[in-house]
């Protein structure tokens, strides 16, 4: 492959696009998406912009809080050494594009010292434009950028390939995996490498989850064999260990109000789907006793429904209903999903909400699943046969303010139809 000439053809598609002209070859989408997000958001192409360093004790405190601790063997094993040997560096940050850990190639290393790609950098799209690091944050999937298909003209002598890991257990956004170096240097095997690392890693923290499931379930198991009626034993994330007297589920949402009972020998709280609970600590979770009658009903009337999609990452449900209110962070696919649904408040069939989801009605087993999941949260507020936001609860939408910037992950051909509308 002849670099030189691939990056002249590409500064001449990002000037025809920066100009507003038409290039004679579009840029691809994923970039030609993200250059138009960094348009709208003021981004400055021929000036670096960026906010301060985090300093040691910052970075420390996000590396322990970000989970990646956990897989950062598995990361270092299938990709520093071969980082190393092809001139690039292996580079991990967390879900906000802080960046945590570099290691790699020691000539690389100071190269990128220069171009401010060092610890405790933010190198989220929305600071520095397209980059490996901060377009995986938004699209969800990986994705490499090669010379001048950077946003930001310093970053032209550089290819960057990265790759986002999901927390199986919730579906959160952990961070990016990426593997940088001198334009000259990529190769595009390097994407499909990042990419099946990056599911290494979640596949090891399906495993710890596993485990540690195990553990709370032999904790729990004496407990609930001595309680008369029903109780459940549930991780910090709601995922369910051990039940006695009650239907089992796979995952439960919990209130955000029972972290605050952590420090308590026992409490209460109230939690969407079995309603008011006693509370008891257990080591890696918590003994759930619901008060009301299997089935019991949940109360409609004057119930407030807030689906948050505003943002580039992280989207939410909130509920309200009189005194009680709780909140839900959604995965991509359950943001998508509720989204199309809001979209269509007389109600979507399973094949509608395929054709919507993937362009293939035949698709009801997938749409019919997570369906089923998010019921388990939001019970009752979400009716079926067809699907669809209960008609006495209020629901209200929060969208980006621009139609473009909605759901920029999503490639469901409902989402792509809302997202290229004009605004109203």
């Amino acid at each position: 492959m002849d670099f030189s000439l691939a990056a002249r053809l590409l500064k001449g598609v990002r000037a025809a696009t920066l100009s507003g002209q038409r290039p004679q070859i579009l840029p691809r989408p994923v970039i030609g998406e993200s250059w138009n997000r960094m348009l709208r958001s003021g981004v400055d192409p021929d000036r670096d912009v960026r906010s301060g360093l985090l300093n040691l004790e910052e970075i420390e405190e996000r590396r322990q809080a970000s989970g990646l601790m956990e897989v950062l063997p598995v990361l270092r094993e299938a990709l520093v050494t071969v980082a190393d040997a092809a001139q690039h560096i292996m580079v991990v940050s967390d879900a906000d594009g802080r960046i945590l850990w570099r290691e790699g190639n020691a000539a690389v290393l100071r190269k990128a010292d220069r171009l401010g790609f060092e610890l405790g950098a933010d190198w989220a799209e929305e600071t520095v434009g397209t980059n490996g690091v901060g377009t995986p944050l938004v699209t969800r999937r990986p994705v490499q950028v090669f010379s001048a298909e950077h946003f930001v003209v310093s970053q032209h002598a550089w290819t960057c390939t990265g790759a986002p890991i999901t927390d199986p257990r919730d579906g959160q956004l952990m961070g990016v995996v990426d593997v940088s170096g001198p334009m000259e240097t990529m190769h595009p095997a390097t994407l499909s490498l990042v990419g099946a690392v990056a599911q290494l890693a979640e596949a090891r923290l399906r495993e710890r989850h596993a485990a540690a499931l195990d553990r709370l379930r032999a904790v729990a198991a004496p407990v609930l064999a001595r309680i008369g009626g029903r109780a459940v034993a549930v991780d910090v994330q709601g995922w369910t260990a051990a039940v006695t007297g009650m239907q089992p589920v796979d995952r439960l949402a919990l209130p955000r109000s029972l972290s605050e009972l952590s420090e308590l020998s026992e409490g209460r709280a109230w939690v969407p789907a079995l309603g008011m609970c006693a509370v008891a600590p257990l080591p890696g979770g918590w003994l759930l006793r619901p008060d009301g009658p299997a089935g019991a009903a949940e109360p409609l009337g004057g119930t407030r429904v807030v689906l948050d999609v505003s943002r580039p990452r992280r989207w939410s449900v909130t509920v309200t209903d009189g005194t009680r209110s709780w909140s839900h962070e959604l995965s991509p696919r359950h943001a998508e999903l509720l989204y199309l649904l809001a979209l269509h408040r007389g109600g979507r069939s399973a094949s509608g909400l395929a054709q919507d989801m993937f362009g293939d009605p035949t698709r009801t087993v997938t749409v019919r699943a997570e369906m089923s999941r998010i019921r388990r949260y939001l019970g009752s507020l979400l009716g079926h046969r067809p699907y669809r936001f209960h008609e006495e609860a209020e629901l209200e939408v929060v969208l980006p303010q621009s139609p473009a910037d909605l759901l920029p992950h999503s490639v469901a051909p409902g989402v792509l139809r809302a997202r290229s509308a004009p605004p109203h």
